[in-house]
């Protein structure tokens, strides 16, 4: 097959063959999705329309809502297409467009949330001073060198991954375009550019995930200075290697699973928020009642 052939468009991973199993597993994604979308639009609404959130830490965790609900969106939507039409294929436009989404919006992602346990440090080690560290100004500033670190890792990621040539198999085994199954179509000896992008990407993380273990020290510190508690942090990854089912299921994990739990680990669970959600739909209850009341 010609080259430029395979450059036009990519072949995605299916889950199954069978039809009707396609079919179930687009309505298990179609609901997965629906339901990450309600939670994260709940949290941005309540953050916003409610004056009482106007603080850093429902800033924050506002913009990690919409990251979620981006990041889920720039994959899930294929896939559930894909599985009612039954077919598998991507343009290659698309899939650049993907990738650099994907890895623009986890890379924000992870910014954000060293900037959340920042905010929490101050907040808990040195109360006092909370409102003058934590300003509008630098709050902005944090969420906006996340954006711009984002950006720069998609850019990397995804310019470091096409210049490379591909031949053979345009089968991704993979169920949106990632950069490890995307390598492994290439027929390029050297990849110094994507070696780069990697090396600098793990240095990103690895620096945040640094900042975030250190301000949850500190913060744990304190907290059993004053109560005598105890937390744990657990950072599960997989190293395997091979075009399998787990690989598929693994990916599914880590790009769906953090825009549905998120919401419920640090917003939904939140007293204010459920607060806020249901006075929000007392309110709705009651012009609902009063207005069939004045119809009839």
């Amino acid at each position: 097959m010609n080259q430029t052939l395979l450059m036009m468009e990519f072949s995605l991973m299916r889950f199954t063959e069978n039809w009707m199993l396609l079919k179930l597993c687009a309505v298990l994604f179609s609901l997965i999705y629906i339901v990450a979308m309600l939670e994260n639009l709940i949290i941005i609404l309540l953050t916003v329309l409610d004056r009482h959130f106007h603080t850093p830490m429902y800033f924050f965790l506002r913009h990690l809502s919409f990251l979620d609900l981006c990041l889920i969106s720039a994959t899930v939507p294929k896939t559930i297409l894909n599985s009612i039409t039954f077919t598998d294929s991507i343009s290659f436009l698309g899939c650049v467009f993907q990738l650099l989404l994907v890895v623009l919006l986890a890379g924000s992602e992870i910014g954000i949330l060293t900037a959340m346990s920042y905010d929490r440090y101050v907040a808990i080690c040195h109360p006092l001073h909370y409102e003058a560290v934590m300003s509008r100004g630098f709050c902005v500033q944090l969420m906006a060198v996340s954006w711009l670190n984002g950006g720069v890792l998609g850019i990397l990621y995804s310019a470091g991954t096409f210049s490379l040539k591909f031949c053979g198999s345009n089968k991704i085994h993979q169920f949106f375009c990632d950069v490890p199954a995307l390598l492994k179509l290439t027929c390029s000896k050297e990849h110094a550019t994507i070696s780069v992008s990697v090396a600098v990407g793990v240095c990103y993380a690895f620096s945040c995930l640094v900042c975030i273990v250190v301000s949850y020290v500190y913060i744990f510190s304190t907290v059993l200075k004053i109560l005598s508690g105890l937390s744990a942090v657990a950072y599960l990854k997989s190293d395997s290697d091979m075009n399998s089912i787990l690989d598929l299921l693994m990916s599914v994990f880590y790009s769906v699973a953090p825009p549905v739990l998120n919401p419920i680990i640090y917003c939904l669970r939140n007293k204010d928020i459920k607060s806020a959600l249901h006075k929000v739909l007392d309110y709705r209850k009651e012009n609902t009642e009063n207005c069939i009341n004045n119809c009839m």
